[in-house]
């Protein structure tokens, strides 16, 4: 069992295994958040925190959820807002391990050129 967490350790994420690839993107969010995205479906992840220990935030499509923890403020994951089994969790890979990822390849991805729909 591999894991991660937020700096104060309120939210911790388990998963099986560390990924193959990270992916970065430019979009407006993704850029200034300054995160890298681990991609894995609902069921590899187990998300522990107390009740209330997560916030979120919902822009432009409102599809995803970007879910930052409220003591210390890490951007731990992100989530879609439809919720089922098959959906996709981002996992940031900046708060696992240094030593564990930093062999990963990194992705690019253009989403700054993605339209975006309501917020901006």
């Amino acid at each position: 069992m591999k894991s991660a967490s937020c700096h104060c350790g309120a939210i911790c994420i388990e998963f099986d295994e560390y990924p193959e690839s990270l992916t970065e993107c430019n979009c407006s969010i993704c850029h200034r958040l300054g995160v890298l995205w681990a991609y894995y479906t609902q069921q590899q992840v187990r998300v522990i925190c107390s009740p209330g220990s997560i916030s979120t935030y919902v822009w432009g499509d409102k599809c995803i959820e970007f879910c930052h923890c409220k003591t210390c403020g890490c951007v731990t994951h992100y989530t879609s807002v439809e919720k089922n089994d098959d959906s996709r969790i981002a996992i940031n890979a900046r708060i696992m391990r240094l030593e564990e990822v930093s062999s990963i390849s990194i992705r690019k991805f253009d989403g700054a050129s993605m339209p975006v729909h309501g917020n901006t």
